[in-house]
């Protein structure tokens, strides 16, 4: 699995009984790719196979690790997923992206291209697109970064990942703003 291409999807807890149950802390949005069968890999480079998944426990349990001695090893570790994986694993309904694919799109405005997404921030209201403004508009004087509320009609008009292009509204007056 080459790394690079990898998306941090959750972190393991302690232990929990004697039979290999892990505490799992998700981080995504997508809690049905850890299902049975499913592999991901570790900040330590092992490649986990999930045997169980118990949702309402969030307690997930690995092959090969199916007693308390061996599961405490992986206490801590992170758990990765692959953009391949996540696009088998994690189905998007309307207006909804992965974040891999929003980051690097172009951000225009009418005609003006505002910059392009350098990150993507998660705060309790909202999520938020990172921009990073574009070099004509930073030479007039305008901030170097500034952020667009991810909220479709308000401010995102409409995503094209084939074409890493978001046509936004109101988010020139922010930019002006910041």
């Amino acid at each position: 699995m080459d790394k690079s291409n990898n998306i941090y999807v959750a972190k393991l807890g302690k232990a929990v009984g004697l039979k290999g149950d892990l505490r799992l802390f998700i981080d995504s949005d997508f809690p049905e790719q850890f299902k049975k069968g499913a592999t991901f890999l570790t900040n330590r480079n092992l490649e986990l196979k999930v045997l169980e998944y118990n949702s309402s426990r969030e307690l997930i349990k690995f092959e090969n690790y199916e007693d308390v001695e061996t599961a405490k090893k992986l206490t801590n570790q992170e758990l990765y997923s692959t953009i391949e994986q996540t696009k088998e694993n994690c189905k998007l309904g309307k207006n909804e992206f992965f974040w891999f694919d929003l980051i690097s799109c172009e951000v225009f405005e009418n005609d003006l291209r505002l910059g392009k997404v350098k990150e993507l921030h998660r705060y309790p209201l909202n999520d938020y697109f990172e921009i990073e403004t574009d070099i004509e508009l930073v030479t007039k004087g305008y901030p170097k970064i500034f952020l667009i509320p991810h909220i479709f009609d308000k401010y995102i008009l409409n995503v094209d990942i084939d074409k890493k292009i978001i046509n936004v509204t109101n988010s020139f007056e922010i930019l002006e703003n910041s």
